[in-house]
């Protein structure tokens, strides 16, 4: 049996409790992540402490930004191994969360977790980001959209704030200051407006993190997103 004892003490500084319930879900999410890791490329990082830390408490700062308890249909662009989007889902079980990667073997992965964690109102879905944000099917459709990807944020925000209902968040999970400026104009023309930028370091440790928290204020225009890989390669 692993030793919570740090990882509860990190919940404590977000104000998180956990049941007997939900602490057995990421011990067993951490388990299948790290057997599964022997076989495809899921995350770098799989002593037990540092994935507490690392992936399960950065992925819950969100806290510090957002009203979690609200029914929110939230959206994961670039989801991965299922970060930010799975430890959310089980704090925050009246959340309706949708995880979007673009690789097939980790939808699989995701969708076994789901099912091992017997976790509801949360769906696995395969496609780019480009892919899902066409009128007819998920565009302006979520009150939050977050990611962890590892992206500019002129490129993240042309992903993700397409996805994004009037009045909802886009928030970026970055590891170190952005220089939001450089993303300014390209927030302009998609819609939206940097509301906060929250710098901190991860509980008891020196890691730093920032969230940058963007506010959908207009209709994207429909030309966003731009096709595959266009964002990436030039960004607004």
């Amino acid at each position: 049996m692993k030793d919570t004892a740090q990882f509860e003490k990190d919940l404590e500084e977000l104000h998180i409790t956990l049941t007997e319930e939900q602490l057995d879900q990421f011990l067993r999410y951490y388990a299948f992540l790290v057997e599964k890791n022997k076989v495809m490329n899921l995350t770098t990082i799989t002593e037990f402490d540092e994935v507490m830390k690392k992936h399960f408490i950065d992925s819950l700062s969100l806290v510090k930004v957002f009203d979690l308890k609200k029914d929110l249909t939230v959206l994961d662009v670039g989801t991965g191994a299922g970060f930010p989007g799975i430890p959310l889902k089980i704090v925050f079980p009246n959340l309706r969360v949708t995880l979007l990667d673009s690789l097939q073997k980790r939808i699989g992965f995701l969708q076994e977790t789901i099912d091992m964690l017997s976790l509801d109102q949360i769906e696995a879905i395969h496609g780019r980001a480009e892919d899902f944000a066409k009128p007819d099917l998920m565009r302006e459709h979520f009150d939050l959209c977050v990611s962890r990807a590892v992206a500019n944020l002129s490129t993240l925000s042309e992903y993700c704030l397409p996805y994004v209902k009037i009045g909802g968040c886009f928030v970026s999970y970055k590891t170190d200051e952005e220089e939001i400026e450089q993303a300014e104009h390209a927030i302009e023309i998609l819609g939206g407006s940097v509301k906060e930028q929250r710098a901190f370091t991860l509980p008891y440790s020196d890691i730093k993190r920032n969230l940058i928290i963007i506010e959908k204020c207009r209709p994207t225009p429909k030309q966003y997103p731009r096709k595959a890989g266009t964002a990436s390669k030039k960004p607004l």
